[in-house]
């Protein structure tokens, strides 16, 4: 008479410890996406009632993993307000939030080479700001 095979004295034992695998994994990214958007609430909750500090923050991954896709901004000068679309914005992905800040430039009262810089107010899931329609001049308003 044969032995067993190794598939039938250790098959179960690996089927079950790949299903434990697999279950710990879904488990962790749940985990991470938890904490990431937590981190991006928390510095969109201190940007929002404090106005700042800005640093430290979260990267634009952590803001995306998290669900947290638009980022709220005011122009210093003219007060006009603008939700930017993060999984738009051409910087490595872990970029943290404060250094888009530079960067970030009004165009509704640019003059010429010159245009005021905005500062960042919150993170939100959705478009919270609709863009204004553009009205062609030839049309009637």
């Amino acid at each position: 008479m044969g032995t067993k095979s190794r598939e039938v004295i250790w098959g179960s034992k690996i089927m079950g410890a790949n299903l434990r695998a697999g279950q710990a994994r879904k488990d962790a990214e749940k985990a991470i996406r938890e904490a990431d958007r937590a981190e991006a609430e928390a510095w969109s909750l201190r940007m929002e009632g404090y106005g700042g500090p800005s640093q430290p923050s979260p990267t634009i991954a952590q803001c995306l993993n998290g669900g947290l896709g638009w980022l709220e901004v005011e122009c210093n000068k003219c007060k006009t307000r603008a939700s930017l679309p993060l999984d738009a914005i051409r910087r490595p992905r872990d970029t943290p939030i404060w250094k888009l800040e530079a960067s970030l430039k009004c165009r509704s009262c640019r003059k010429g080479r010159y245009a005021p810089p905005v500062h960042m107010i919150k993170l939100t899931e959705t478009r919270e700001i609709t863009p204004y329609k553009w009205v062609h001049p030839s049309e009637e308003r």
